[in-house]
C-alpha cells in the first residue's frame, strides 16, 4: 500500500475520532490507559487504521464508516481496568458489553457498529463476529496488541503478565 493511501486512511480515521470527541465522552479515552503507556484513544485509532488497511489490502468490500466508528468505540469502557479493587477482574470478558452500553448512550449505533464492539474480543468472548467489519476489528485489535508488545520487548521493556493481560514495566 502506498504511503499516500495509508495517509488517506489515517486522515479519515482522525476525522471520525474528532467527530466522536465533539459528540460524546470520547475525549475521556485519551486519559484511560490501555496497556503500558498507550492510551485507549491511541490504541483505538491504531486499530481503526489497521482494520482499514487490512480491508483495502485484502480487497474486501466493507462499510468503511461503520468499520472506523466501531473500531474507535470498541474499547469505550471508560474506567481504569487496571484497578482490580473496583471489580475489574474479568475486564477481558466484560468490557465489550460495557463499551457497547456506553457507546449506545452517547451515539446512535448501526447494527454493524454494535456487532464490532460486542464481538471484538473473540475468542475470549465465545460468540464469533458475523460480519466482515467485526472480523477485521477483531483481527486488527490482536495485531495492534502484538505489535505493541513486540516493540516494547525490542526496546528492552519487561512484559509482566497481570490477570491475563500484560503491562509494560519501565
Amino acid at each position: 500500500m502506498s504511503g499516500e493511501r495509508r495517509r488517506a486512511i489515517e486522515a479519515r480515521v482522525a476525522a471520525a475520532a474528532a467527530r466522536l470527541e465533539k459528540e460524546g465522552r470520547y475525549t475521556a479515552t485519551r486519559r484511560c490507559i490501555q496497556h503500558g503507556k498507550v492510551s485507549v484513544y491511541a490504541h483505538c485509532v491504531s486499530v481503526a487504521d489497521t482494520a482499514c488497511v487490512l480491508a483495502e489490502t485484502l480487497h474486501l468490500r466493507v462499510n468503511e464508516r461503520a468499520l472506523i466508528r466501531g473500531a474507535l468505540l470498541h474499547d469505550y469502557f471508560l474506567y481504569d481496568w487496571h484497578d482490580k479493587a473496583n471489580g475489574h477482574h474479568w475486564h477481558g470478558f466484560t468490557h465489550p458489553g460495557t463499551a457497547l452500553h456506553n457507546a449506545s448512550e452517547d451515539w446512535k449505533l448501526t447494527p454493524v457498529e454494535r456487532e464490532i464492539i460486542k464481538k471484538h474480543m473473540f475468542p475470549l468472548t465465545p460468540i464469533p463476529p458475523t460480519c466482515r467489519e467485526a472480523w477485521l476489528v477483531c483481527l486488527a485489535d490482536k495485531i495492534c496488541a502484538w505489535q505493541r508488545r513486540c516493540r516494547a520487548a525490542a526496546a528492552g521493556a519487561v512484559l509482566k503478565p497481570s490477570g491475563g493481560n500484560c503491562a509494560v514495566l519501565p
